[in-house]
C-alpha cells in the first residue's frame, strides 16, 4: 500500500490511498460536443471502469464532464494516478471525437478539477447530485431520461466480482453481490 502523491499544473492535485474522487473537466474554449461526441466520450470514461477505477458514477454534459470515481490498485500495489486516468479518458475520447467529427483541434482543457470526497461525504449522495446535473440545467426531466449519464449500480452489468470498501478493495467470494440502496426521490 502506497500513501499520497501529487502533482501541480495550474492547479494542485493530490491523490490519496483509496480516497475517492469527483473531478471535472471541461471542453476547450466551452465547446458544445455533439451528441455523437458525447456518446463517444462516455463510452471511454466506461472503458475505464474497472480497469483503472472504479467509475461509481459519470455524466458527460454538453461542454463539461463529471465522473465519480475511485482509482484501482494495479498488480505491483500502486493506485493508479488520477492524472493518468484523465489522461486516459480524455485522449482516446478526443481523438475518436476528431476522427468521427473530421476535425483536427483539441476537445479538451488541459487542466481539470478533481476533489477528493471526505470521510463523511456519503458516495451515494455525490453520485445522486452528480446525476441530477441534467436536471438542474433543464436537459432532462429526471435523471434516468439523459442519455450521457452513468451510474455503476444502474448500468453495469460486469461481474461483481469488487467493490471498493473504506480505502480498499475487496473480493466477493461466494457471497451474493448486496444491492444498492433505492434512490431517493424528490
Amino acid at each position: 500500500m502506497h500513501g499520497r502523491t501529487a502533482y501541480r499544473r495550474h492547479m494542485p492535485h493530490y491523490q490519496n490511498f483509496g480516497g475517492t474522487y469527483l473531478t471535472t473537466f471541461v471542453t476547450r474554449n466551452r465547446w458544445t460536443l455533439p451528441p455523437a461526441a458525447r456518446t463517444i466520450a462516455l463510452m471511454e470514461i466506461i472503458e475505464q471502469h474497472r480497469k483503472t477505477a472504479f467509475i461509481h458514477t459519470a455524466v458527460v454534459m454538453p461542454d463539461h464532464v463529471h465522473i465519480v470515481l475511485q482509482p484501482m490498485i494495479d498488480d505491483a500495489g500502486w493506485c493508479y494516478g488520477l492524472s493518468r486516468i484523465l489522461r486516459t479518458i480524455k485522449g482516446r475520447s478526443a481523438r475518436f471525437i476528431n476522427i468521427r467529427l473530421r476535425r483536427a483541434r483539441p476537445v479538451w482543457q488541459e487542466e481539470s478539477n478533481d476533489c477528493e470526497l471526505r470521510r463523511d461525504e456519503s458516495v451515494r449522495e455525490k453520485c445522486e447530485y452528480v446525476a441530477r446535473n441534467p436536471v438542474r440545467m433543464g436537459l432532462a426531466n429526471s435523471p434516468d431520461e439523459y442519455r450521457w449519464l452513468w451510474r455503476w449500480w444502474v448500468d453495469d452489468d460486469g461481474p461483481a466480482e469488487a467493490r471498493p470498501t473504506k480505502g480498499r478493495w475487496q473480493v466477493a467470494r461466494n457471497r451474493p453481490t448486496p444491492a444498492p440502496p433505492p434512490a431517493r426521490r424528490d
